[in-house]
């Protein structure tokens, strides 16, 4: 018997506890005894056991198996991959049938042969470990979903070749990197190339947005849960640092992160193990760790907002995204890039800019970066009725309306950003999602902003 792992037994006769306890203990990794059926929920959470021995009959003089029937039952309601070895000393063939059926692995007989006991506990003890790797790996599936197309980084800038030539340096590398740069230079992208030219390019690649999940809720999307951990924990969930491990994992807008957190996150990266909510035993994590941020952490470390020790984890390689407005005739590459897309995507047949829109994009300062400049090109796309876009197709929230790009911005915050709201919401239909989109921000940002300005 090779594969160890946590056992429960459930029997009625303390000494068939006692005798298998002694007989088995040299196998597994951790036993749990009990004769009564109705603690079995308390071991389900509290013990989370990879194979049950479950007998069949617990009142005295009873032969029909039913009660087992019946445990079996509320085990599988609490976990559905659960492997359930069913023992009885009144074996018949029906009754072996019926429990297979009804979601045993298998049946054992007593009085037990020895070799035969062990074999059986050896085969459950794989099932359950394939089932637990067969839910890893369909997590895995999930977020390698999308991630198979080569991420395209336009620039012929040379603050973009060097951002290209400092990714190619890194392909042999499975290094920490974090990647600053203002919102909207597209982090994320770079993200995806540094998995793309790794050592783990085949390996699942998830992404976290720090900036949108609400703290009280980190925990349990970084590290998972068990069933039952919390109200609305009705099934088990691997964290995103378990469906990642083997691959990358990218945390994005880290500076978000609260003292408390960052203190979890750094344990879960030195150890190289997580603890689901809600249980006991650790699960050991192999991840390649991608960070970005547009906050200057060196600055928030002095200022005691952010762990120094943390820092030093997670940027072994500091990678900067230049912005827009320092990548020169890269606005133009992106802009007709982004022409072709949205022609396609809405089935229009702008065919390029004038000089004039081009200089209008040179001589902006894209504040938003290549963000921006993508969702100004898809309005401009959207609502333009010329083949050639031209100046007046292309307006810019970020300065005064009625005056052009030399002119003096409008500065007030709150004004900028509640214009900016009211037209994407207005731009949307009022869709949430895509207005949240066209902002370059997550709908829960957007929901708290409405509430903040009274929208």
């Amino acid at each position: 018997m090779e594969p160890k792992g946590k056992i429960l037994i459930i029997d009625d006769n303390e000494d068939v506890l006692f005798a298998l306890n002694l007989l088995l203990e040299p196998y597994t990794e951790k036993i749990k005894v009990t004769t009564q059926p109705a603690r079995i929920g308390h071991f389900m959470t509290t013990f989370q056991p990879d194979v049950i021995l479950l007998d069949m009959n617990f009142r005295r003089d009873a032969i029909s198996g039913q009660e087992g029937f019946d445990c079996l039952e509320q085990i599988l309601r609490i976990d559905p991959q659960a492997v359930v070895v069913f023992m009885t000393a009144y074996a018949d063939t029906d009754k072996a049938v019926r429990a297979i059926k009804a979601g045993a692995t298998d049946f054992i007989s007593k009085p037990w042969e020895k070799e035969k006991l062990l074999a059986t506990l050896s085969s459950a003890l794989k099932l359950s470990q394939s089932r637990k790797e067969v839910g890893r790996l369909q997590e895995q599936v999930l977020a390698l979903k999308g991630n198979d197309d080569l991420p395209e980084l336009i620039g012929n800038s040379p603050a973009m070749q060097k951002v290209k030539e400092t990714i190619f340096k890194l392909s042999d590398t499975d290094a920490n990197i974090l990647i600053l740069g203002e919102n909207g230079t597209g982090k994320d992208l770079v993200a995806r190339m540094l998995k793309h030219f790794s050592p783990r390019q085949e390996a699942a690649f998830v992404t976290i947005d720090l900036g949108s999940i609400p703290e009280q809720l980190f925990e349990s999307e970084l590290f998972g849960y068990e069933k039952g951990a919390f109200t609305d924990a009705r099934k088990s969930k691997p964290g995103r640092m378990e469906i990642a491990s083997g691959g990358t994992l990218f945390l994005d807008e880290i500076g978000n992160l609260s003292l408390p957190m960052q203190a979890r996150l750094l344990t879960a990266i030195e150890k190289k193990r997580i603890t689901r909510l809600g249980a006991i035993e650790p699960i050991q994590i192999d991840v390649r760790l991608i960070c970005a941020t547009n906050a200057d952490l060196h600055k928030r470390v002095t200022e005691g907002s952010f762990r120094q020790d943390l820092l030093y984890r997670i940027n072994t390689i500091e990678l900067r995204i230049p912005p827009l407005r320092e990548r020169g005739e890269d606005i133009l590459l992106l802009a007709e890039h982004f022409l072709t897309k949205y022609n396609r995507k809405y089935h229009k047949e702008a065919k390029g800019l004038t000089r004039e829109a081009k200089n209008k994009l040179l001589k902006y300062n894209w504040p938003g970066n290549v963000r921006e400049l993508q969702h100004t090109l898809e309005r401009a796309v959207i609502l333009s009725e010329n083949n050639l876009l031209r100046p007046n197709d292309f307006f810019f929230p970020h300065t005064t309306a009625g005056n052009d790009n030399e002119n003096i911005p409008e500065l007030n915050l709150e004004k900028l950003e509640r214009k900016a709201i009211e037209q994407a919401l207005k731009a949307s239909g009022g869709n949430m999602s895509r207005a949240a989109e066209l902002l370059g921000i997550t709908r829960f940002t957007l929901y708290r902003k409405l509430e903040k300005l009274g929208l």
